[in-house]
């Protein structure tokens, strides 16, 4: 057995490995973005807090249909069909997506008047918006190539992209935002101009790369936009239903004061830097539980699932201990300002126990999608985060009055009920397909 558990962990790693080196850089990447705008201002560190919630919600639906490609790709590797000549229809579905995404940004801005947020950081979130529009292509062509490569088990050099990127954006911040020689201060405005040039330089790197690796002609399927549409769609729904979950604390408390919309954003960045360990897990097993479907292999596929949800549980059970005990040198990392940490370290407590639920809910949804049964997904999603989370985190935070606080311990009691959803359904879900692979 414990040959068994090495062989299967080994395998998911080779995958996984490069994927949390990208998805940590991919983070650390918003983590340089609050952490240069907080050491420019705590206004800055709100208004950026607010427009990044706003926009995300928008970004994250086309994120989340990109995110089938590497299960499509890799059942029909599984199955033995040809996967490498659907590049260019990858392509044009992103490209396609990311203009409906900005527009979708663009119309978005006027309704900043009408939200009540502090006055002084109206300008600023409706600034930082405008120009973060014109970054989707970038986004949606690395997300797109990225999920590509990887149904090929491709991770490396997609991720070492990420990585560089770190360093260039937080190079381009601090010019941007601080000025130097020639180059003003710019503050919020200095921080979308960054992450744009670095969101283009992460499309365009992994669009030169295919175009020189991959040796594929162009080829038309309307049938791949269709399966995109089948199990992206749930996919896309079910992490949007999430975003907005965790974005409308920041969207909400911000229209208290703009200082709870920081301390959402920090609080958050520091979660989501933990959190990408568990989902490279979560693609590692979408990639091998997808081909070990495709190749009607029930063994392998429940091996696979096994593991990767150990492993993913496993690391933020150590990161939720590690949060728990530096709570404030944690937070201490992004700000000084005394007001800000006073908030963030309760919630910091509150994360350390809500971590083991976030790490199980993705690896229980890297399972799903390996065997295209994303629907289960989105139903366990908006059961716990919109019927449960929302009411019971509003009621908490300003009924209650235990503001951000009163959200989070929301968030606790939802993330249990989703973990609970999802597991039940699972087992009768592969419980079928052994039923399945022994009568056919």
């Amino acid at each position: 057995m414990s040959n068994q558990f090495k062989y299967y962990a080994k395998e998911l790693l080779n995958i996984a490995l490069p994927i949390i080196m990208g998805n940590l850089g991919f983070i650390l990447i918003g983590a340089g973005d609050v952490l240069v705008a907080g050491r420019h201002s705590t206004d800055t560190l709100a208004a950026i807090s607010i427009a990044t919630a706003i926009i995300n919600v928008i970004f994250i639906f086309g994120i989340g249909l990109l995110g089938s490609i590497s299960p499509i790709l890799s059942n029909k590797r599984g199955a033995k069909q040809p996967a490498k000549r659907y590049f260019y229809p990858t392509i044009r579905f992103a490209v396609f997506m990311a203009l409906i995404t900005s527009v979708a940004v663009f119309a978005s801005i006027p309704l900043i008047d009408y939200l009540h947020f502090e006055a002084k950081l109206v300008p600023m979130i409706k600034e930082y918006m405008f120009i973060s529009a014109f970054a989707t292509v970038g986004m949606y062509l690395n997300a797109a190539l990225k999920e590509y490569l990887q149904a090929f088990e491709i991770v490396l050099f997609p991720n070492l992209v990420t990585v560089f990127c770190v360093f260039l954006n937080l190079l381009l911040n601090t010019l941007f935002v601080f000025g130097f020689g020639p180059i003003p201060s710019m503050g919020a405005v200095g921080l979308a101009i960054a992450s744009l040039i670095v969101r283009w330089v992460m499309g365009l790197a992994l669009l030169f790369y295919c175009l020189i690796k991959m040796n594929t002609r162009d080829f038309h399927d309307k049938n791949y936009y269709k399966n995109i549409m089948k199990v992206g769609l749930p996919i896309s729904l079910a992490v949007m239903i999430e975003f907005v979950a965790f974005n409308s604390i920041a969207i909400i408390m911000g229209r208290v004061a703009g200082i709870y919309a920081a301390a959402q954003n920090l609080v958050c960045t520091l979660t989501t830097v933990s959190f990408m360990v568990p989902l490279a897990i979560s693609n590692a097993i979408a990639v091998k539980v997808g081909f070990a479907n495709g190749a009607g292999n029930i063994k392998d596929l429940k091996k696979y699932a096994f593991v990767g949800i150990v492993m993913a549980v496993g690391y933020m059970s150590l990161s939720s201990m590690i949060f728990a005990t530096f709570p404030e040198f944690l937070v201490r990392l992004f700000t000084k300002d005394a007001a800000l940490v006073k908030i963030c370290i309760p919630i910091i407590y509150i994360l350390s126990m809500f971590q083991v639920f976030d790490g199980l809910q993705v690896s229980l949804s890297g399972v799903f999608k390996g065997i295209k049964q994303t629907t289960i997904v989105l139903i366990a999603n908006f059961v716990a985060y919109w019927l449960i989370y929302l009411p019971l985190g509003y009621h908490l935070a300003l009924h209650k009055n235990f503001m951000l606080k009163g959200f989070w311990d929301g968030l606790i009691i939802s993330a249990i009920i989703l973990c609970s959803i999802m597991s039940v359904i699972l087992r009768k879900k592969i419980r079928k397909l052994e039923l399945n692979a022994k009568n056919s």
